[in-house]
């Protein structure tokens, strides 16, 4: 179990701290699409497809659909595993992990195969979940197949790894569809919809997630009565506040999307603001009638809203283009990359609570604010589609990130590399060279940024 834990990603599972920023559906929504899953799982005729594609766009609800899903999955021990964001090298050992620390039987069956097979690690994912998980499977007793969840296909940018693991699951799909039942959920992105088409065609069929103007109204009335009735900013008479009129229009911008019904409400509960200011905030950024082409113009509109009130814009669009970038770094991090002070990134930060996931101060025993740390996590967004965003000209004007933004960005990663002697006054770990150095993922996005750059000059 041990090469099995490292070769693993333990904070892919739908219960992860990494997900925990990711809520399951609000209670009285969904219930239609969830419905649809729990029938698919119980199917048990040999005829009916044991791959369900749930597909829909950014911002109606997939994630978490499968995360309420796997919750009502677990405690009737159904779950056999779930992974967010598949990683390369990490998916198929992922999964056997979660499968052996769930179920004993498992463990003893996937050991078992690691032992006699030492070197899986390193081979193709279809010999991977050949030897990890589908000899394994065959190799126990189960009562009704277990479910196994793959969220956010589409988030691995990469066309061949993806049809990489389709294809492993279609080749193999008569060795594990007595035992196994997989839902992938993402975009409808072309390249994932034509390996559906063109080869899983017999053993899938597809979930269409649509928006709901009616799951959001519940939504937002649900929030709006916890606001009224928690926020200690807000002093109004009418039980009713913001009023059905308002909620209307919200509904009527969100187009059944609940992406936008969840900034909003972020944006409105910012607990340093006046919940009434807020409403009037977003009200106004909405004079304008939504332009019907544009599925995303109401909610564009809220972002360039909620980016246009951060009074520093240079700094603003400096520490947007490493959100953009994917450069995951704490706010420290950012500051020396960027050669600010912290205040003035978190000072920033502080007006983006409603669109990114800003990690608290690190604070020490004697409640003195930490410097750059390991230990003080990453700023993340809440949600794709603000990365969609932020790289769309069309879409978000004068924050995108452009040419000019990569340029900055490419000349800060590359000061960082060649000035390493500020280490020497910090430990290792705390400063960002050593992160970008250790980082895989960050070294990648900057060569292909530097390469680009290079390329067109």
């Amino acid at each position: 179990m041990r090469d099995l834990y490292k070769a693993s990603s333990g904070e892919a599972s739908y219960d992860s701290s990494d997900n925990y920023d990711r809520p399951p559906c609000h209670p009285r929504t969904r219930e239609k699409y969830l419905l649809q899953l729990e029938e698919w799982s119980q199917e048990n005729h040999s005829d009916c497809p044991r791959i369900l594609w749930m597909r829909g766009p950014a911002g109606t609800g997939k994630s978490a659909i499968a995360q309420t899903f796997c919750k009502q999955l677990q405690p009737e021990s159904r779950l056999g595993a779930s992974l967010k964001r598949p990683s390369t090298p990490k998916l198929f050992p992922t999964l056997a992990y979660q499968l052996a620390s769930a179920f004993p039987q498992f463990e003893l069956a996937i050991t078992s195969s690691i032992r006699e097979n030492p070197g899986v690690f390193s081979k193709s994912l279809l010999i991977q979940l050949q030897k990890l998980i589908v000899i394994p499977c065959q190799a126990v007793t189960l009562a009704f197949p277990l479910v196994i969840v793959i969220d956010g296909l589409d988030e691995c940018k990469d066309p061949e790894y993806q049809q990489e693991i389709l294809l492993a699951f279609q080749n193999s799909y008569n060795d594990w569809k007595s035992h196994l039942a997989i839902l992938v959920a993402s975009r409808p992105e072309p390249d994932i919809e034509r390996i559906f088409k063109e080869s899983c065609l017999a053993c899938a069929q597809t979930l269409e997630i649509q928006g709901s103007k009616d799951d959001v109204r519940t939504y937002l009335v649900d929030q709006f009565l916890r606001i009224r009735t928690t926020n200690e900013y807000l002093h109004v008479a009418d039980i009713s506040w913001p009023g059905d009129e308002i909620v209307e229009q919200f509904v009527e911008r969100s187009s059944g999307h609940f992406v936008y019904a969840s900034t909003v409400i972020k944006f409105i509960d910012d607990k340093d603001w006046n919940p009434e200011e807020r409403v009037r905030v977003i009200r106004g950024i909405e004079r304008e009638p939504v332009l019907a082409t544009s599925p995303f113009s109401a909610l564009d509109r809220l972002y360039t809203g909620i980016l246009s009130d951060v009074p520093n814009r240079a700094c603003l669009l400096r520490i947007l283009a490493i959100i953009a970038a994917g450069l995951q770094l704490s706010p420290a991090h950012m500051g020396q990359l960027l050669e600010l002070e912290p205040t003035n990134i978190r000072t920033t930060l502080r007006r983006l609570h409603s669109l990114i996931n800003v990690p608290a101060l690190v604070i020490d025993g004697l409640g003195r604010f930490q410097s750059a740390s390991t230990s003080e996590e990453t700023v993340t967004v809440h949600h794709a589609s603000f990365l969609d965003f932020l790289n769309d000209p069309v879409r978000s004007a004068q924050f995108c990130f452009d040419r000019a933004a990569r340029h900055s960005l490419v000349l800060h990663i590359l000061k960082a590399f060649s000035e390493p002697s500020d280490i020497g006054t910090l430990p290792a770990v705390s400063h960002v060279l050593w992160y970008v150095s250790t980082y895989r993922e960050v070294n990648v996005i900057s060569i292909m940024m530097i390469g680009g750059l290079i390329s067109s000059l």
